[in-house]
């Protein structure tokens, strides 16, 4: 089948309303064991009501953005938020007209038969497209005018995250360009040219804000010729600033600096959320499962069951963070000697049997819930790191400091984009740090429950943990 990016969202709307149909089917077959719907005219109504709530609530979550170059987890949790404004549209509705449709079905199987089809059917259309897009069948043709770092950032990202399904082929800018790789189409006069003569289908402007005239040219030409067109701001390393359009009057304006965490409502519901988390997390399964990992441990190897290190938590102060030990005491680990410190490597003689699967499934990081009700971490947020790590990296590493502007995590934006276990290189470091900069001026409760679920795919999926 040939797949087109811009059907995703009519390919989207489809599936929903066909496994609406099919979950309301279902749960009448339940309740009824037979079909009984629909007979009638006002039977058909209702079901184009309920199509109708179910677009209403996609609409207001805005359910059918294109997110193919993004994580699942981000669609399946808008899809959560658009199956409980359903929800409650279609209660209010039922309770309100007091309709005799409310003891046609199971409202409870329904709602839940429809969330789990439905997100079956978009993992499914989404690794068709992914696969359309790493076999070059499908892709979106992008160029890009200006190069400067932006650009060459964007275009290396562009080629290394194929799945994204943009393709750039070529650059315009008036300076020739003699780079091995880059492929360049010409000045900027020849814009409409190349736009004419072969497809495509996005136009990026990379062009700094000093040149307002060659950006009006640009966008007056795609806007002619009917071609999408979008402006990438040329500012100072965007990766460690936040930023947020606003208007005053006809302008608008770019706010930088304004941390999501700084505002104390933000920081109030994030508190009272991982308190909540951490509670429910030692209700439902700490109560029983510390006891049989604590249990194996000793049985395993001799020494404490817990393993305790300094640690640096928000504003650099250090905290006392609690792992269960996942290695023999005889190679001095005890926590207290920070001048030993030593990385894990894989295949780490000191590891010990039991401590190779419970860092596979980061089991060993559970403890640290108790750091959470003590109010010293989050469920979210940076990766707290060991004092001599701090220490050796502050001066090295741009902006490292600057991850401990918030409460450390057990899990963060960089364990779930692969920068986890061992830090060999400065490179990686800075990569690290750009992921958990990117948390921290990106922050929102969504993006907090899209790391949690897909850590929790990564824990049962990743082979690479040590």
């Amino acid at each position: 089948m040939h797949w087109k990016q811009r059907f995703y969202k009519k390919n989207q709307i489809g599936i929903d309303a066909i496994s609406l149909l099919l979950s309301l089917f279902a749960a009448i077959y339940t309740k009824h064991q037979n079909f009984l719907f629909p007979k009638s005219f006002t039977d058909f109504l209702f079901t184009c009501l309920i199509l109708g709530f179910w677009f209403i609530a996609a609409h207001q979550c805005r359910l059918y953005r294109n997110r193919i170059y993004k994580k699942f987890s981000e669609e399946i949790l808008f899809n959560l938020y658009a199956s409980v404004l359903f929800v409650i549209l279609l209660s209010a509705f039922l309770f309100l007209t007091k309709s005799d449709y409310a003891n046609l079905f199971h409202f409870g199987i329904f709602v839940g038969i429809h969330f789990f089809l439905s997100t079956l059917l978009k993992y499914y259309i989404r690794k068709k497209q992914h696969s359309a897009f790493y076999e070059g069948d499908l892709y979106d043709s992008v160029i890009i005018v200006g190069y400067n770092k932006s650009s060459i950032d964007f275009n290396k990202t562009l080629s290394e995250h194929v799945y994204y399904g943009y393709k750039c082929i070529g650059f315009i800018h008036d300076t020739p360009i003699q780079e091995e790789g880059i492929h360049y189409l010409g000045k900027l006069d020849t814009l409409q040219q190349q736009l004419q003569s072969q497809h495509v289908d996005e136009v990026i402007i990379a062009l700094p804000s000093s040149q307002p005239e060659a950006i009006h040219y640009c966008v007056d030409i795609c806007d002619a010729l009917h071609i999408k067109v979008r402006l990438m701001p040329v500012l100072f390393d965007l990766t460690v600033k936040s930023e947020e359009m606003d208007n005053l009057g006809m302008l608008s304006v770019i706010n930088l600096n304004e941390l999501p965490l700084d505002k104390w409502e933000n920081k109030i519901f994030k508190s009272i959320f991982d308190k909540i988390f951490a509670s429910l997390f030692f209700i439902i399964i700490g109560w029983w499962l510390f006891p049989i990992i604590a249990l194996l441990v000793k049985l395993d190897s001799s020494g404490p069951v817990f393993y305790k290190q300094e640690r640096w938590g928000v504003n650099n102060t250090p905290i006392m963070c609690y792992k269960f030990r996942t290695m023999h005491t005889a190679h001095g680990y005890n926590g207290k000697d920070q001048e030993d410190f030593e990385q894990t490597s894989r295949n780490d003689p000191r590891v010990t049997k039991l401590g190779k699967l419970l860092r596979k499934f980061s089991l060993d990081e559970l403890p640290q819930f108790w750091n959470v009700l003590n109010g010293e971490m989050s469920v979210v947020g940076p990766r707290p790191h060991p004092t001599p790590m701090n220490l050796e990296s502050m001066n090295s590493v741009a902006n490292y400091l600057k991850r401990h502007m918030v409460k450390p995590g057990i899990t963060g934006w960089a364990q779930i984009n692969g920068c986890r276990g061992e830090v060999r290189t400065h490179e990686e470091m800075e990569q690290r740090v750009n992921f958990d900069l990117y948390f921290i001026h990106r922050w929102s409760f969504t993006l907090d429950l899209q790391i949690i679920l897909q850590t929790i795919i990564k824990m049962l999926r990743d082979k690479s943990a040590y």
